[in-house]
Order: structure tokens, then C-alpha cells, then sequence
């Protein structure tokens, strides 16, 4: 087997080794049970088992408070842009949203099909190079929640501190989400595509108040309801198996790893090890503001663009994969989520100094 190269792709991202080579086993001979993993009803007791175990990892991990509910569901973290107004934006009312990236952007467009939408905050006029730095958001008029992206993948932003409001606040944490502690209890409802720091493709979670379950439309399907989901443990249809199990074990890996605060604190030390060569030096240009950076994507420019595909180019010989930068703002970007390696970045920012050296 070649050498593993360092993946920097913004997602389907880097998973730990081991968790890669639990499941290569498990999808042939699951447990020694004589099938594999992708094999199992979703209703057998061995899958039943793994799910219960998934979520009372995740409980864990979160600190989630009894009276949330936690579900596993198909369509990524995008189906969840038309979910939530679907759920708890009545025709005729006001939901708040703030406006920090593409992601963002895509959800005000599908809650626009059920209501109202007040954008209180966009950084569309500077690229999306910031997200607000006064996040007191309350407001008066009734508005039924704020939404917000707490990390943004492609420009580089992150929240460190969270809005406060006084309505239901609901979160896209699909980018950060496990990469620093949180009090759960602050958010009336947080989602994340599981490909990015939790998991394989193929599954969001969804973490709900209960409260929030029974104020849905009679008019919305069946299986676009967060109650129907609920009321049968994520199983209502047949789940996205192999991503739920794949979940569970990248739980149990960050459970070893000394928890989340424990990887918040790596994850300091690799984004801070990045960010200060690029600060360092005018070759390398930050798109983010200072105040705004990430510690999930780091988004940066060289002098030229034709500098930038030698960058990725002559990176991608060296085995620092997924560097180049989305095509709506380009550069270089540079994930860094949980799974992947300080010795991965070490290797980025002596190329990125041998790089300057010899094409400033």
C-alpha cells in the first residue's frame, strides 16, 4: 500500500487511520458474525446496538441535554436548508438570517419558499471575508429564529463568539462542529453534514430541542417532519447505515483523544502554526479578517494566480492534496479538521517557505 498523503479537501475530509481500517474489517466480517456491516437490516439488534451506541457517544461527547433529541438523516446538510423553514417558519411570519458565505446564502433562498426572511447581518460586499463581531441580534419583531452558519468552508470565517438573541437560535455547524466545546443548551436546534469532522458522506445530524417537534404544519410530508424522525429513533426508513456506524467510530477515536476540549486545543496549535507563517511574510495573503479567521479552513492568496496553480501543482507532487481554493474566490485553502494531522501541517508550512523562497 503507497504512502497516505495529507488530504486538505474541505470534505469528504481526512479520517483517522485507524477508524479507516476498523471499517475496512467490519464491512467484510462485522464482529465476526460471519456478514459484513452494509449487509445488516437496519433493524437487527447488532445495528440497533451500533445507532443507540452512536448517539450515547455523541451525547457524551456534546454534553447534549436530555431534552434534545438527536437524529440521524439522509439528503446532507442541505436538505436541512428547506427542513427548517419547512418545520418552524410559518407562511406569513419572519425568520432572521445572517448572511456569511455560500452556505448561508443557499438556505435564505430556500426559507424565502415558506416566509419572510430578515437578513440582519451580510458580508457579501467584502467576499465574505468576516462574520459579525457584535452578535447581539435581539430583536422585537417576532421573528420565529436566527440562523446562522458557525464556520464558512470556503472563505475562511468562523464565529468564536455565538449571536445572542432573543428568539430560537439554529445552527449550520457542518464544518466545526466537535472542534471546540459548546453549550448545547444555547441553540434550539444545530445540524452538520458528518463529512467534514464526524464522519463519511451521507448523513446529517440534527440536534432538536423537543419543544420545537409538535409546532409543525399539518401540511408539510410526512418525511420532511423532525417529529417523524424523532418519534422512531432515526428509523422511520431505512437509515444511512454505513455513515452512522462510520460516525460512532470517529466518536470513540476523538473519546480517546482526550475528548473535544483536548482536540480544540490541537486544532489551535495547527491553525495558529499556518496562520502565522502567512502573517509573516507579504507572499501569502489571508482572505479572512483577522478577527474572523478559522481554525477549520484557512483560505489564502499568493501574488499571482499563475503562482497559485504552481503552488498546488508542485504541493500535490509532495503529497499536500485538495489545497486549491474554491472557484469563487480561488487561492489556496487549507483544511485542517480534527482527523487530520499536526505532522500534515508541519510538512505545508516548510513547503510554503521553500515555495516563497524560491518564487518571490
Amino acid at each position: 500500500m503507497p504512502a497516505r498523503i495529507y488530504n486538505f479537501s474541505p470534505g469528504p475530509a481526512t479520517l483517522p487511520q485507524e477508524v479507516l481500517a476498523q471499517a475496512a474489517r467490519d464491512i467484510v466480517n462485522f464482529q465476526d458474525k460471519g456478514i459484513g456491516l452494509i449487509e445488516l437490516s437496519h433493524r437487527s439488534k447488532e445495528f440497533m446496538a451500533v445507532a443507540q451506541e452512536t448517539e450515547d457517544l455523541l451525547r457524551e461527547l456534546m454534553n447534549i441535554p436530555d431534552n434534545y433529541k438527536v437524529l440521524f438523516l439522509q439528503g446532507g446538510a442541505s436538505s436541512q436548508f428547506a427542513m427548517i423553514p419547512m418545520n418552524l417558519l410559518r407562511q406569513g411570519r419572519t425568520a432572521t438570517y445572517l448572511n456569511t458565505g455560500t452556505w448561508s446564502k443557499k438556505a435564505v433562498k430556500e426559507a424565502k419558499l415558506f416566509g419572510d426572511v430578515d437578513l440582519a447581518f451580510d458580508s457579501s460586499s467584502t467576499t465574505f471575508d468576516c462574520v459579525p463581531q457584535d452578535n447581539n441580534f435581539h430583536s422585537a419583531d417576532g421573528s420565529e429564529y436566527l440562523y446562522f452558519v458557525s464556520n464558512n468552508t470556503i472563505y475562511g470565517t468562523q464565529f468564536r463568539n455565538f449571536p445572542e438573541t432573543g428568539t430560537n437560535l439554529i445552527c449550520d455547524m457542518s464544518s466545526d462542529i466537535l472542534s471546540r466545546e459548546l453549550d448545547v443548551s444555547q441553540f434550539a436546534l444545530i445540524f452538520a453534514g458528518a463529512q467534514k469532522n464526524m464522519g463519511p458522506a451521507g448523513c446529517a445530524v440534527v440536534i432538536i430541542r423537543d419543544d420545537l417537534l409538535a409546532g409543525c404544519p399539518d401540511s408539510v410530508p410526512t418525511m420532511f417532519r423532525y417529529q417523524t424522525h424523532a418519534d422512531k429513533g432515526s428509523m422511520f426508513n431505512t437509515p444511512p447505515c454505513f455513515a452512522i456506524y462510520a460516525i460512532g467510530l470517529v466518536l470513540k477515536w476523538l473519546r480517546d483523544q482526550g475528548g473535544v476540549a483536548a482536540i480544540a486545543e490541537l486544532n489551535c496549535k495547527k491553525a495558529a502554526l499556518i496562520y502565522d507563517m502567512i502573517d509573516s511574510t507579504e507572499f501569502y495573503r489571508g482572505h479572512a479578517q483577522v478577527s474572523s479567521r478559522s481554525t477549520m479552513n484557512i483560505t489564502f492568496n499568493l501574488p499571482s494566480p499563475e503562482l497559485e496553480a504552481k503552488f498546488t501543482g508542485e504541493a500535490t507532487e509532495q503529497g499536500l492534496d485538495g489545497l486549491k481554493g474554491h472557484r469563487s474566490i480561488g487561492g489556496i485553502r487549507a483544511s485542517i479538521y480534527n482527523a487530520f494531522p499536526y505532522e500534515g501541517v508541519e510538512k505545508l508550512v516548510n513547503f510554503m517557505k521553500d515555495f516563497e523562497k524560491q518564487n518571490s
